[in-house]
């Protein structure tokens, strides 16, 4: 497979085309579908192939805009974006980001003087830890929470006690309304604060910030689920715009690679973006919470590798990233054919 390498000159290294090509293509597939900038799996993929953490940080920025643009375009025709929100959370991505990289820098030249993986070894537990977690949640959500919302609806004379996410939402200083996400009024504290913890985690970890962001507009903001797909793409875009004119700036950016990634995920987008209208609401949530939770795992033998210098180590976790991106990708465009074959026959039965 040596004829299709190419020497990438930041990273002065050699790499396969068809394989930052397929990292793309799954990315833009998942990214469209969930709604999120498919970081949390560029990123670690990028590391477990051989680049320095901070330079696959920058790399994916650079693959997370060009990306997004795409994806949000095509959202933004489906209705599946809302502007003003989008807009209105820059006000505590921006800086986020902006202390999120200066942490990575700072790790950065910590490790070199030590010669320790510092921000490598960093980066990969903050990994462990929020994408484990999220996948654990996400599911719970789904298989048990989901149970008592509707049981809930079962019961319209009862009286229930307000979540701490309720109370969270019902704090009405400095509001702000959102119409198009249905919401009358939140507080725009509330927002700067979750966006901006968003922000420092896409600043450090390289990523959109979309599998923190996307579950936050959920759960925290309280936007319908398709809405907060199209609406994280478009933030994602944005913030992403923002991390890779940073990373460029320190020299952290392989853009060559990054335009290889983008050749295959502006393809997956376009597929990813489109099944949204067929898989909805908590179907979305389940594919999600699965596919954070197997990346989360790779992330693990990674590190346990770094640890232990194993070799067969790095090899399954570049299996169960790739792997699992790949079967999920796969599930996800069949669900679609299904979808739009029984919309096509409906539509000529109709007739």
């Amino acid at each position: 497979m040596d004829m299709f390498n190419v020497y990438l000159p930041i990273a002065q290294m050699e790499f396969n085309v068809l394989l930052l090509m397929a990292i793309g293509f799954c990315v833009g597939v998942l990214g469209g579908f969930f709604g999120v900038g498919g970081a949390w799996i560029v990123t670690p993929a990028l590391n477990i192939f051989g680049f320095p953490m901070p330079l696959a940080i920058g790399t994916d920025f650079a693959h997370i805009f060009g990306k997004s643009i795409v994806a949000t375009r095509k959202h933004g025709k489906m209705g599946n974006v809302d502007w003003k929100l989008g807009i209105t959370t820059m006000v505590g991505t921006v800086p986020g980001v902006w202390i999120g990289a200066q942490l990575i820098m700072y790790l950065d030249k910590l490790g070199k003087q030590s010669g320790q993986d510092i921000v490598g070894s960093s980066v990969r537990w903050t990994y462990i830890i929020m994408l484990l977690g999220l996948g654990i949640f996400m599911s719970y959500d789904y298989f048990v929470l989901r149970k008592k919302k509707e049981a809930k609806k079962l019961q319209p004379g009862a009286v229930h006690e307000k979540s701490l996410i309720d109370k969270i939402r019902a704090w009405k200083f400095l509001a702000i309304s959102y119409p198009k996400s249905n919401i009358e009024s939140i507080s725009i504290l509330i927002v700067f604060a979750v966006f901006f913890f968003c922000g420092f985690i896409s600043g450090f970890l390289g990523v959109g910030g979309g599998f923190i962001r996307m579950p936050s507009l959920v759960y925290l903001i309280g936007v319908p689920t398709a809405l907060a797909v199209g609406t994280d793409l478009f933030i994602v875009m944005l913030d992403g715009a923002y991390g890779c004119f940073l990373y460029s700036f320190y020299g952290r950016t392989e853009l060559l690679a990054a335009v290889f990634m983008l050749f295959g995920a502006s393809i997956g987008a376009q597929i990813g973006v489109t099944a949204v209208k067929y898989i909805r609401g908590y179907g979305i949530r389940l594919l999600f919470a699965i596919m954070v939770f197997f990346a989360g795992i790779s992330v693990v033998l990674k590190q346990m590798d770094s640890i232990m210098n194993s070799p067969g180590l790095k090899t399954a976790s570049g299996w169960v990233i790739m792997g699992s991106a790949s079967v999920m990708c796969l599930i996800i465009i069949i669900r679609l054919i299904v979808s739009a074959r029984k919309e096509i026959q409906q539509k000529k039965a109709g007739l």
